[in-house]
């Protein structure tokens, strides 16, 4: 049985797609995608010029099973037994990276928080709080979305804890 293509906003992503339908203020940050960085997160920072504390990386988990999404600052990173426990769970491991993509409907690399094909559990690192607005993937290499982090916890029903580390 063939799929059933989403519909979008010309030049839309699911993720836009889902603030603008939300009715949430945000700003797109665009910038050509260079395949040879050796960060994603890392480059986003670099390209569009914000510090890299307040751009955040989605990255997916195996949690006792469960797959579960964690956004964590791109200039550190995950603390897997500190997101186990914020969803309640004994292990986490990180995910295989073809089965988040097939999940969330989103590339590597471009997997955003907002608008996956399958809801899947969120934390958001605690850190985020600090900060008026954060930069999250926006659904495709070479696009970020600026939004209040606040917003970002309402849309994915985010647990706020301390998942990330230097």
């Amino acid at each position: 049985m063939a799929k059933k293509a989403k519909k979008q906003q010309p030049g839309g992503t699911p993720a836009t797609v889902a603030l603008t339908a939300a009715g949430v203020a945000f700003t797109v940050h665009s910038y050509d995608h260079d395949p040879s960085h050796p960060s994603y997160g890392e480059e986003a920072a670099e390209a569009t010029g914000v510090s890299p504390d307040r751009v955040f990386k989605t990255l997916v988990a195996d949690v006792d099973g469960a797959l579960t999404v964690a956004v964590v600052p791109v200039a550190g990173q995950l603390d897997l037994k500190a997101l186990a426990a914020a969803v309640g769970g004994k292990r986490a491991a990180m995910a295989d990276p073809a089965l988040a993509e097939r999940v969330t409907g989103y590339v590597r690399g471009g997997i955003s928080p907002l608008g996956q094909r399958r809801k899947l559990p969120t934390v958001l690192d605690d850190s985020a709080a600090r900060h008026e607005t954060i930069c999250v993937s926006a659904g495709r290499r070479g696009l970020e979305v600026e939004l209040a982090p606040d917003d970002l916890a309402k849309l994915t029903q985010a647990v706020l804890a301390p998942v990330g580390r230097a």
